[in-house]
């Protein structure tokens, strides 16, 4: 539930807006300040000019020296004097209010909004203080419908091709076989890289690509075997001899009967793709730099985690635990529903 509203931008929107301060602790695992939860206000200048001390108030030790040698140090001259010099404050006000303006408009324009940043979160923040627990829920939908797409892309594929090879036979069946066995010889991870050279610009739809057209050939393998098995079937030749159709056959006698199979490597692959997903994102060939998933979420922690800020990296990583235990759990019960053997009597 928390994915699908993620998903449509009712959860997780605004996970970029920077809300904390960098690397705000983790509030839920007792690292949040023991004050409570407070705001820090950011200044608009690095530095107060008020708080320079002015000439008089500096300490001469040579003030005695001077006076003999008939140097101006009374006081009040000196203070007329420094009247007529334009002061500190007037030269860093403008500066000052330009900071401001580039720092709202860097920020989406929240204005005084955006100053005041938590000093802890639910889950903590990354260094550029945004909160981690939106930005584990923006990866948790890219990583899923990434995951799901790629899943369905390569499973279209196999069960295409395993349908054609298994039902034709002949030329079509040893073109399908040679297709898969350059993409089974070929190492998976030169194969992503290479799809991955070719392609060029980091996007989502370049990602789903790549994983559908490496991981097919499982899915095909076993859908060419199932219609190898079912075309000579005595249902199969009835339909034939009542006149259907070829493609009648494949895809309404036949298909339903394999159909258990399909959907159980689809549930098989789709955890796969997830995982190969976050494999790429982590290593720089996943998402786009505006983008975030839980591979580019543990890229970013490796670095924080050098530093002691371990957050990031456990709720990524406990997410992505979560979610790939459950799906695979999934992905057995569909596995053994159809099998009759398991039902109970």
């Amino acid at each position: 539930m928390l994915v699908a509203a993620s998903a449509l931008g009712l959860v997780a929107g605004d996970w970029q807006r920077e809300v904390a301060i960098s690397h705000a602790p983790p509030s839920l695992f007792g690292m949040a300040d023991p004050a409570g939860p407070r705001t820090v206000r950011q200044s608009a200048a690095p530095w107060d000019p008020q708080m320079l001390p002015t000439p008089v108030d500096i300490v001469d030790p040579l003030a005695q020296a001077l006076r003999e040698l008939g140097v101006e140090t009374d006081p009040v001259r000196l203070r007329q004097l420094a009247d007529t010099v334009p002061s500190l404050t007037a030269i860093a006000d403008p500066i000052a209010d330009e900071v401001q303006a580039a720092r709202a408009a860097l920020s989406g324009g929240q204005g005084e909004a955006d100053a005041e940043r938590s000093t802890s979160l639910a889950l903590g923040a990354d260094k550029w203080g945004r909160d981690v627990a939106a930005k584990t829920l923006k990866g948790a939908q890219t990583s899923i419908l990434v995951g799901l797409a790629a899943a369905l892309v390569a499973t279209l594929i196999g069960t295409v091709l395993g349908a054609l090879a298994g039902w034709f036979g002949g030329v079509v069946d040893d073109l399908a076989n040679w297709f898969y066995s350059v993409f089974t010889s070929v190492p998976t991870i030169l194969l992503v890289l290479a799809i991955a050279a070719v392609l060029g610009q980091r996007s989502l739809a370049n990602l789903v690509v790549i994983l559908g057209l490496t991981t097919w050939t499982g899915v095909f393998r076993l859908v060419r075997a199932e219609y190898l098995k079912h075309k000579t079937r005595e249902y199969v030749r009835a339909a034939d001899a009542i006149g259907a159709s070829v493609w009648r056959r494949i895809a309404v006698h036949v298909f339903p009967n394999i159909s258990h199979v399909v959907l159980i490597q689809f549930s098989l692959l789709a955890v796969s793709c997830i995982k190969s997903e976050v494999i790429l994102s982590f290593l720089g060939f996943g998402v786009p730099v505006d983008g975030v998933s839980w591979g580019s979420m543990l890229n970013e922690a490796q670095n924080d985690l050098l530093t002691g800020k371990w957050w990031q990296l456990a709720s990524a990583t406990v997410a992505m635990a979560v979610f790939v235990t459950a799906l695979s759990l999934l992905a057995d019960a569909i596995r053994d529903a159809p099998d009759p053997r398991l039902k109970r009597r």
